[in-house]
């Protein structure tokens, strides 16, 4: 068991490296190609942190390297790996940045920096970072959508299965939700995310042949992010085969036979049925059947775990499938709307009364969303999710990510002033610090939910 236990981990840790590592390079190749598009002068590219100066491998210092590859130790660019993996750099020429390195102020801008250059090429070389995790987003989910198409477990097709809290909200069992305001949910197992994200005052749901409109508490928000199954498939109790060696074997059950009584008590849905037969585990009980529009009495047997020992008939997963053609559209619509997803969950964190800030994460978080077993379509599916949010993590106007930057990029454009090196000095060191702070809110809540 604990060796087990001890691959599922590295296994996990393989998978958080190998997709940090393509993501890290991925951002740092769109600020390297527009720096070089303009001409400027890129110092370094490093995969993970050499702090301390301490290089796992480097074009110009690693000797077996320089010894294969003379010439390298010559180019401008020193490329290398560092051994801190927490992220990676693109060290600009000219730039005022995160390495807090002021050499250059002490001479005047040369016309390869990144400082020399109008304020429109600097835009674009700090947005070319989440330019190009959008663009490797893009390019995974057409590759996704054509070689396995979309499976989803339709909406349309089902009705809920409420927790407590959904149904203080007002939702009953047997509701099919139609609408959130405007939005009609094509995805039921994103019902409730959609419910939180979305800032919704009104559900719109189908309850027996009634249509009944359902006023959102918009205080309960944060209970409904802290609350995972308020929506569960409110599935009917239809038999699909009776099992072999089953103790119900020969019992004369039939497929497409509902269950619709256990002892006397009415089962609307498979999870009623659950809690009645728990109570009747080794016993024999007598239910009633569905059969067509016959209702029969039959008298069966829930064994020592309590189970009826049948195969039950579920909803199925739907599944659309694109030529490539159509899947370039379709990738382009479904990485936006995951950049529109992931937008609306930040505005959320930043809402402290939701208190959508106790699930920040760090890589541990990552860890533990990855399989404990290989496979292609999940690591993908995640490669892009993660893709996308450095993207939108980036764009946050805090000095020390791209968007800070670009912040001051805008300003300068609109007043015709540029900050002060002292400024921009000062802007990376109070940056650093409330970076460091999210960094510790998110590790104390992966330790805390690990104890």
């Amino acid at each position: 068991m604990y060796m087990a236990n001890s691959m599922v981990v590295l296994i996990k840790i393989f998978q958080v490296i190998i997709a940090l590592s393509v993501l890290i390079v991925i951002h740092e190749l769109g600020h390297f190609v527009f720096a070089r598009l303009f001409g400027i002068k890129v110092d370094k590219f490093f995969l993970f942190f050499d702090a301390g100066d301490v290089k796992l491998f480097s074009t110009k210092e690693t000797k077996w390297f320089t010894r294969l590859f003379p010439k390298m130790k010559d180019i401008d660019t020193e490329y290398g790996i560092g051994w801190l993996p927490v992220g990676g750099y693109c060290k600009i020429n000219g730039m005022i940045d995160e390495s807090m390195d002021t050499e250059m102020l002490r001479h005047d801008p040369k016309q390869w920096e990144f400082r020399s250059k109008p304020a429109w090429q600097r835009a674009l070389v700090m947005v070319g970072g989440v330019l190009f995790n959008f663009i490797f987003a893009i390019i995974i989910y057409i590759s996704m959508l054509s070689i396995w198409g979309n499976d989803y477990l339709s909406n349309k097709e089902n009705r809920i299965y409420v927790n407590d809290l959904a149904y203080e909200m007002g939702f009953r069992t047997g509701d099919k939700i139609l609408k959130f305001d405007d939005y009609e949910p094509e995805d039921f197992t994103m019902l409730q995310a959609d419910l939180a994200r979305r800032s919704v005052k009104t559900a719109t749901v189908l309850r027996g042949q009634d249509t009944v409109l359902i006023y959102i508490d918009h205080s309960m928000i944060g209970e409904v992010l802290q609350s995972p199954g308020m929506f569960s498939i409110a599935i009917p109790f239809a038999v699909d085969s009776v099992a072999a060696g089953s103790v119900n074997a020969g019992s004369g059950l039939r497929h497409g036979d509902i269950v619709i009584k256990i002892d006397s008590t009415d089962i609307g849905y498979v999870q009623d049925a659950w809690k009645v037969l728990a109570g009747c585990a080794g016993r024999s009980i007598e239910t009633e059947i569905l059969r067509g529009n016959d209702t029969l009495s039959m008298p069966l047997q829930v064994d020592t775990t309590g189970k009826l020992g049948v195969v039950l008939q579920v909803p199925g997963m739907q599944k659309r499938t694109y030529t490539l053609a159509q899947a370039i559209p379709a990738g382009v619509k479904y990485t936006w709307n995951m950049v529109a997803g992931y937008v609306r969950d930040l505005k959320l964190v930043a809402t402290p009364s939701t208190g959508a800030y106790k699930s920040v994460g760090s890589f541990i978080a990552i860890g533990q969303v990855f399989p404990s077993q290989w496979n292609w379509l999940i690591f993908m599916n995640l490669l892009a999710l993660l893709s996308i949010m450095l993207g939108v993590m980036n764009l946050i106007p805090i000095p020390g990510l791209d968007g800070g930057h670009l912040l001051f990029l805008i300003y300068e454009m609109v007043s015709g002033k540029k900050p002060s090196d002292k400024f921009m000095i000062a802007a990376q060191i109070l940056g650093m610090f409330i970076l460091l702070l999210i960094m510790v809110l998110a590790f104390g809540n992966d330790i805390g939910r690990l104890l």
